[in-house]
């Protein structure tokens, strides 16, 4: 359904360490860069997310995250890790939810700019 989410970010220089950071975890990278934007995705020219500079930008607060695809529990736990590391709070550990689904397992993180991320796999451990 989408084909991109773009978010505006005070800091493109401290947002993009953490995205790199975040992502990286994920097995996305950057596929393009601009003086005032960042994209990373899977293929060259083909962002799926987008950070926009503007000095300006708030997050959509309380409701709004985005959730990141996940390929094992192990890329979930990498992902907090270095969303830590990088700068971003702590908005849940990496763990089991089953409230959201019996194999569901996700970790959250608040990006420097106050955007709520989480990255999930929801598939049986033995699967991932």
């Amino acid at each position: 359904m989408l084909h991109h989410i773009s978010l505006g970010v005070a800091n493109l220089k401290t947002s993009g360490a953490f995205y790199d950071a975040t992502l990286g975890a994920l097995g996305f990278r950057r596929v393009f860069e601009a003086g005032t934007a960042i994209g990373w995705g899977l293929e060259d020219g083909k962002d799926k997310l987008c950070l926009k500079l503007q000095p300006a930008a708030r997050s959509p607060g309380p409701g709004f995250h985005l959730a990141f695809d996940a390929v094992s529990r192990e890329a979930v736990d990498k992902f907090h890790a270095a969303g830590i590391e990088a700068g971003g709070k702590d908005n849940g550990a990496p763990g089991l939810r089953p409230h959201y689904g019996e194999h569901y397992y996700a970790a959250f993180l608040v990006d420097p700019d106050g955007h709520h991320v989480e990255a999930v796999i929801n598939v049986p451990a033995s699967s991932d």
